[in-house]
């Protein structure tokens, strides 16, 4: 089993895997991601959806990731709750290079932006339960996501 342990989210250290939400300085303003939704498919529609997620417990035993080969994709909270991600970057398989997993912290007032193609985690809330709105760009055809299992579970802790 392979062993990570949570990082706060940065910018900086998300940038290679998508770019953060965070919230605006005074709690007003306007954040535009024009150019970070991104759908590669002329057949695909957006589809804004509210998730529920719930709650899991540290440690997270991780035993699949998911992508989105044609479209990025958004998550904003909408309850505050703090949640994980678990990225990975893509091997010469062209499945998650386990060498490369990371781990994240994010925190509910901050939401995320997956770059295309982006390995993942399903989501997972912390603490608390929370609803969370999900952008996906889908035309209902097996190219929306890909699921695969890890070839080592991945244990992620505080």
């Amino acid at each position: 089993m392979i062993h990570l342990t949570l990082e706060p989210i940065t910018a900086e250290a998300f940038a290679p895997f998508g770019t953060l939400m965070p919230p605006q300085p005074g709690g007003t303003g306007r954040l535009d991601l024009i150019d970070e939704l991104v759908n590669t498919r002329e057949s695909a529609k957006p589809r804004l959806s509210i998730a529920a997620v719930t709650s899991k417990a540290l440690p997270l035993v991780a035993v699949e990731m998911e992508r989105h080969v044609h479209s990025s994709q958004a998550f904003v909270p909408l309850d505050g709750a703090e949640y994980l991600i678990m990225v990975a970057p893509h091997g010469p398989d062209g499945l998650p290079d386990m060498a490369g997993l990371r781990a994240f912290r994010v925190p509910g007032d901050t939401g995320i932006n997956y770059r295309v193609d982006t390995w993942h985690h399903p989501l997972t809330a912390l603490g608390e339960a929370g609803r969370f709105a999900v952008l996906t760009f889908v035309d209902g055809t097996a190219g929306d996501e890909q699921f695969v299992p890890l070839p080592e579970h991945v244990s992620i802790g505080a």
